[in-house]
């Protein structure tokens, strides 16, 4: 499997395996890349979405690639979807992946099954999602990726479920979290990224995300990745996923947790418990991170030592924001392709 890998890889990317450089440093292809992608980025759109029961939710995903190929779960962040995967996909199916994409609770057309169940959104309830997601479809083990809430719930997936976890590829690194390191104070200059967070702590910031979501979304994409100039289409391709009837009470439940101001489910209190002690992750992993991302990131240094196999930071060039997958979608296939390479 992986001579195949890196047969696609030379391929696809035109370099030899072990080429890019490893460590604290920068791809040394990554502008070339970067603007390849930018000049090639065409696709708009998956092939009809499939639905299947799993967990608590009725999942909505996509899917590409071969059904027998190795898989990469892609999942996406707030206030984004599976879009944001449109041009990565392809890539990766052509490679030989088996590359699924689903709706995280609260988007698109991933529905609770029980009108019941609490519209919770703290990780450890999304990062469960996806575990039974793969229990459903079968899947024993795959590459899981993504970025913001999704780059959150793969570092738990791999810290946790390491079994299940063939490599990890996370967008700004290590986001594994608790309620009681977010109660902690930062400097105004960081507390002024979050002032979303503190909105949404109030009534006045329900009420205003409710009535307002896709100019709110907007207006976050702007911020988060400010050389990105993505279109009206693009934008409302993925806006759509946030008329889901659930979305509001799961942002608003997911930051208010966050600041210990909304409490999570009994179910999922060990997970959490063991998610506050910041676990070490052993899977292979290389985490990314745009040079121009706009959003609050922690810095690579950071959280380096949280990464205890084999591992790699790249740092992506050319105005890369913080949807990476979608700005610079061959520089993340590639980094997928790269970290189950070894696997």
């Amino acid at each position: 499997m992986k001579q195949i890998i890196d047969q696609h890889r030379r391929k696809f990317f035109g370099v030899a395996a072990g080429t890019v450089a490893v460590g604290l440093g920068v791809i040394d292809l990554a502008r070339a890349e970067t603007e390849a992608a930018k000049s090639s980025a065409s696709n708009t759109s998956f092939g009809p979405i499939k639905q299947i029961d799993a967990g608590v939710l009725n999942v909505g995903y996509a899917e590409a690639g071969p059904s027998n190929g190795p898989v990469a779960i892609l999942l996406h962040g707030w206030p984004y979807d599976i879009h944001a995967f449109v041009d990565v996909a392809p890539i990766l199916a052509k490679a030989g992946y088996r590359v699924i994409i689903p709706y995280l609770r609260g988007y698109g057309s991933t529905q609770f099954l029980s009108g019941e169940t609490p519209r919770n959104g703290e990780p450890a309830a999304i990062a469960t999602d996806i575990i039974a997601l793969m229990d459903k479809l079968d899947i024993k083990q795959a590459v899981v990726a993504g970025f913001d809430w999704g780059a959150r719930t793969a570092d738990i997936i791999a810290a946790l479920w390491p079994e299940r976890c063939r490599a990890l590829v996370s967008v700004s690194g290590y986001l594994i979290s608790s309620q009681a390191a977010g109660n902690a104070p930062l400097p105004p200059s960081a507390e002024l990224q979050w002032w979303y967070q503190f909105y949404f702590a109030t009534e006045r910031g329900r009420a205003g995300y409710e009535k307002y979501t896709h100019d709110f979304a907007k207006l976050i994409w702007k911020l988060a990745s400010p050389q990105w100039k993505f279109d009206d289409a693009t934008f409302a391709r993925s806006a759509a996923a946030l008329d889901n009837k659930d979305h509001v009470a799961i942002t608003i439940h997911n930051y208010r947790w966050r600041l210990g101001l909304a409490q999570g489910e009994v179910k999922y209190e060990p997970l959490e418990k063991k998610l506050a002690a910041t676990p070490v992750i052993s899977v292979p992993t290389i985490t990314m991170e745009g040079d121009a991302n706009g959003a609050p990131h922690p810095d690579a240094s950071a959280y380096a030592k949280k990464f205890s196999g084999r591992y790699d930071y790249r740092l992506i060039t050319g105005g890369i924001g913080h949807n990476l997958p979608q700005e610079a979608p061959q520089a993340f296939a590639k980094a997928v392709i790269d970290a189950d390479g070894g696997a």
